[in-house]
């Protein structure tokens, strides 16, 4: 029997479930994911941390850009896409946590920016801890709120970021990416130089990618809902449809057309309803 080729092997069919209430933590969001068919996909790059609490088994496997493979669960950093999630079937808990966020909860900063790493790595035992609470419940809204136990606990025992950083976090967000650094610096008190640097070494990027990730994000959305490639390139501040097939070519190596149809955004308006990138609602 010949193999069947995973571009042409049907989707996974995702039983998605999501939580009762939003999470005690502004910018963060939770679902969950199960599917008892074979899963090969590319991640389509998000302007926040993904966090995978892997519950599967056999475990899930995750490929970075270089072809580094983890195994278990992950955290995702910002950056460029290259990332594929593998797994003969899948059932794991996904985070989305804002930077600012991320920062305090996993202990992490320049491990944010375009790398995967094992959850162990920032966690240590503790990260071994919850995932065996997750595994020993079958209920949704239990293993949602064992998570946002352990989140809250990191939260508040965690370093926050520079309110400054954060501040530029949310300016990038509230303009969908459409601002120029220079005044966000000025309306911080610091110069161009000083927010580079900080933001970067908390976030995992630098302020002008972290701009360009998230107008890619909104871009990326408006064709999953069936826009055409120069509408979005108009309605999202690109400087022509030729620049938008730029930034998607970075992002993500594929064309307009195929971004569209990603299975990574099809899931989108069930597990994450209107939400934006900091963890608010649209």
């Amino acid at each position: 029997m010949r193999p069947v080729d995973p571009a042409r092997a049907p989707a996974p069919v995702w039983e998605i479930a999501t939580p009762p209430r939003p999470c005690r933590i502004p910018g963060v969001g939770m679902a969950g994911f199960r599917t008892s068919a074979p899963v090969d996909l590319d991640v389509v790059p998000y302007p926040a941390v993904t966090l995978a609490l892997d519950l599967g088994d056999p475990p899930l496997a995750v490929d970075d850009a270089t072809g580094r493979r983890t195994h278990g669960s992950v955290v995702v950093g910002l950056g460029p896409g290259g990332v594929r999630g593998h797994g003969s079937a899948v059932t794991c808990l996904q985070l989305r946590l804002a930077p600012p966020v991320a920062h305090r909860i996993l202990g992490a900063s320049s491990e944010l920016g375009g790398t995967v790493v094992g959850l162990d790595q920032l966690w240590g035992r503790d990260g071994e801890r919850t995932e065996e609470r997750l595994r020993a419940t079958p209920s949704w809204d239990e293993r949602f709120a064992i998570a946002e136990a352990a989140l809250v606990r990191r939260f508040a025992d965690g370093r926050p970021v520079d309110p400054e950083v954060a501040f530029a976090w949310d300016r990038l967000v509230a303009q969908r990416g459409a601002v120029r650094i220079e005044l966000i610096a000025a309306e911080t008190g610091w110069s161009r130089k000083r927010l580079w640097s900080r933001f970067h070494a908390q976030t995992g990027l630098g302020p002008k990618h972290a701009a360009r990730l998230v107008r890619f994000d909104d871009a990326a959305h408006r064709l999953a809902a069936g826009h055409s490639a120069a509408r979005v390139a108009a309605d999202t501040g690109y400087t022509d449809q030729s620049h938008l097939h730029r930034d998607i070519r970075t992002f993500t190596g594929t064309t307009p057309s195929t971004l569209a149809n990603a299975p990574w955004l099809s899931v989108d308006p069930t597990a994450w309803p209107a939400t934006r990138p900091d963890g608010g609602h649209a």
